[in-house]
């Protein structure tokens, strides 16, 4: 049986269209246009997503004030607080862990916050394929970090649906007494039609839900953008007030404040003055020490968003360079770039099935230290390199690139509100750098990586959707989906699968 036929007999698992963290934002139907023509407009459009998504949590987070309250009475009784999730949601869950580590989150003792996510911490860099729709996976991992009964699970999913999140889930309600948390954005009714293994989880009485449904996302599906914010923002501002629970709602309006004030059209020749260094062939090395896991975050997923190659592999000398690779040249070797971004040594899968992707070795060979700039001018042949730095002494945040410089006004700011407003300016950077760049069409990401099954029908429903806007036909979907399966098997770095296939199809875009 080959790979379609694999895919075709699960498919209705995965068919996921109906959610509204799948449906196209109607702010946003033109944004690549607008990022062509008009940016300061692009980013209006883009904030004004934001701000509509936080008032939606707003109206939503008085849950958090219980969350807190879990949190507080685990640590009080010595237990641990786990956190996990897959792709974007694995990064916060790690992030969190990291803000917990550096002090911008109050825990006395910040081993007793565990974080991991899918294949493990490599995966915060390099999107590490189909470990998504494991749900073994998650277990497995959840009792290999010693999670025992007392302690408890924080499970992020923005879909709601990951059953690598869902199988760390269940887990855990069998394991502890604690009962885990699962936070997610969609709507209940739609994920009990569109999915079993949701349905389980929103019936089980032993697994807290928080539905932290926002609507659709500013690109189509990109629920790195607004649903990782809120989930992000929940969790965080859960750890803030562990100890006066009942005022952790009241910091979604604090953070609604920030960024309604601060409307991001600074932005616009940073996005311009990148999209043209990659225009003309050169590369970006971002940096950032007090930002750094926020920084790396972005840079990292826009690899697997927009079909860009990944940070590269140093042993690798065939490897192509990344357009952007996250650098922190304060650190000597890999190892120590590692533990300084972490606060902590990495943790890698040594499974002898999934070592190969996910263990110590491969982790190793992923080098963001000060060694990076030597060995990119060798692998790019001495092409420029240009520096893009975000950080900032007390009460600023600073942007600077190559000549251009912008700074923040934080006085007063909590410094995870400050993480959570450079994450939503920087998501709106890097996403209307990509719109410059022809990286999706209207609002639809037609450069994703289909490397999971979710992602496949994801690329099928676009191919089928821009097929049936210019022919009046919609094509079946097993058609689509053994063509996209054929373009998938040559498709060659930075092609995009769903503009591929729709020309296999015969449909000119």
């Amino acid at each position: 049986m080959n790979a379609a036929d694999e895919f075709l007999k699960v498919a209705t698992d995965y068919q996921l269209g109906a959610l509204d963290t799948e449906s196209q934002h109607p702010f946003t139907t033109s944004l690549s246009q607008m990022a062509r023509s008009d940016v300061g407009e692009a980013v209006k459009l883009m904030h004004q997503v934001d701000v509509l998504a936080l008032r939606q949590f707003a109206a939503k987070s008085a849950p958090l004030a219980d969350l807190a309250r879990a949190i507080a009475a685990t640590l009080a009784a010595g237990h641990r607080v786990f956190l996990c999730g897959c792709g974007a949601t694995g990064r916060l869950s790690l992030s969190i862990e990291v803000f917990c580590r550096m002090g911008v989150l109050p825990v006395t003792d910040p081993e007793r916050i565990v974080a991991f996510m899918a294949g493990g911490d490599l995966a915060l860099i390099k999107a590490i394929e189909t470990f998504e729709d494991h749900p073994e996976y998650g277990a497995r991992q959840l009792e290999e970090l010693g999670f025992i009964n007392g302690d408890l699970l924080i499970a992020t999913t923005e879909g709601g649906e990951t059953p690598f999140v869902i199988g760390a889930t269940e887990r855990a309600a069998e394991l502890s007494t604690n009962h885990p948390w699962f936070l997610y954005c969609n709507p209940d009714e739609q994920l009990v039609k569109v999915a079993a293994r949701s349905r389980r989880v929103i019936e089980n009485p032993a697994i807290h839900k928080l539905n932290l449904s926002v609507g659709a996302m500013a690109v189509s599906g990109s629920t790195r953008l607004q649903a990782s914010t809120v989930l992000m923002a929940a969790i965080g501002f859960a750890f803030m007030h562990q100890h006066d629970p009942e005022h952790a709602p009241g910091e979604v309006l604090q953070l609604l404040r920030h960024v309604a004030h601060c409307d991001g059209q600074f932005l616009v020749p940073f996005i311009e003055h990148e999209a043209a260094v990659y225009d003309r062939g050169a590369y970006v090395f971002y940096s950032s020490a007090r930002f750094g896991i926020t920084v790396v975050t972005d840079t990292t997923e826009r690899a697997p968003t927009f079909s860009l190659v990944p940070f590269e592999k140093q042993d690798d000398p065939a490897a192509p360079a990344s357009w952007c690779h996250f650098l922190m040249p304060e650190q000597p070797g890999a190892r120590a770039a590692w533990q300084a971004l972490l606060h902590r040594e990495p943790r890698t899968l040594e499974w002898p099935d999934v070592r190969h992707v996910a263990g110590a070795e491969v982790l190793a060979s992923y080098d963001f230290s000060a060694q990076l700039a030597a060995r990119r001018q060798i692998r790019t042949h001495q092409a420029e390199h240009l520096q893009f730095h975000i950080d900032g002494g007390a009460g600023e945040m600073v942007w600077e690139f190559d000549g251009l410089k912008h700074q923040i006004d934080l006085t007063g700011i909590h410094e995870f509100h400050a993480h959570l407003l450079l994450k939503l300016l920087i998501n709106i950077h890097s996403t209307l750098v990509m719109g410059r760049l022809g990286r999706y069409l209207d609002n639809l990401m037609t450069y994703v990586k289909p490397s999971n099954n979710k992602l496949i029908d994801r690329a099928v429903r676009y191919v089928r959707l821009l097929a049936q806007r210019r022919t009046g036909k919609l094509p079946p979907y097993e058609k689509v989906t053994r063509l996209l399966f054929e373009e998938r098997d040559k498709l060659q770095p930075g092609e995009p699968i769903v503009l591929k296939t729709l020309a296999a199809l015969g449909v000119t875009v």
